[in-house]
């Protein structure tokens, strides 16, 4: 069984930037692809960003391009998220999810894709 834990979320200022970890624990990390989602109330999940399994693709959902990195560090089963330029829009929930992929390089898009998740953290950014 793989479990997932967030941490980083918290109340920030428009302009500043924050980071976000997931630590995944389970057997063959190395195997799964792990993104990240937002869902803030009242709206529908989205893609944020994910990276592949080996860590050399990496894919973005729109608002995020350009000013949002992801990586994943194996060595401490860690997926980060960090995030620049933060706006108001940015306010909502992250999660982290991890799903196998049938290629090394696939990095989904969609949340249906991944099979295993994270209880979230919250980011709001608020002046």
């Amino acid at each position: 069984q793989v479990h997932l834990v967030e941490s980083g979320g918290g109340l920030v200022y428009p302009g500043n930037s924050l980071r976000l970890s997931c630590e995944v624990s389970g057997p063959s990390f190395g195997n799964y692809a792990v993104a990240w989602f937002r869902q803030a109330p009242g709206k529908e999940r989205l893609f944020v960003a994910g990276v592949s399994r080996t860590g050399h693709n990496r894919n973005f959902g729109g608002p995020s391009k350009g000013r949002f990195d992801i990586g994943r560090d194996d060595s401490a089963n860690t997926v980060w998220l960090q995030m620049i330029r933060l706006e108001p829009d940015d306010t909502a929930t992250y999660f982290c999810a991890a799903g196998a992929t049938s290629e090394y390089w696939m990095v989904h898009t969609t949340s249906d894709a991944y099979d295993y998740w994270g209880q979230g953290t919250e980011v709001t950014v608020s002046s």
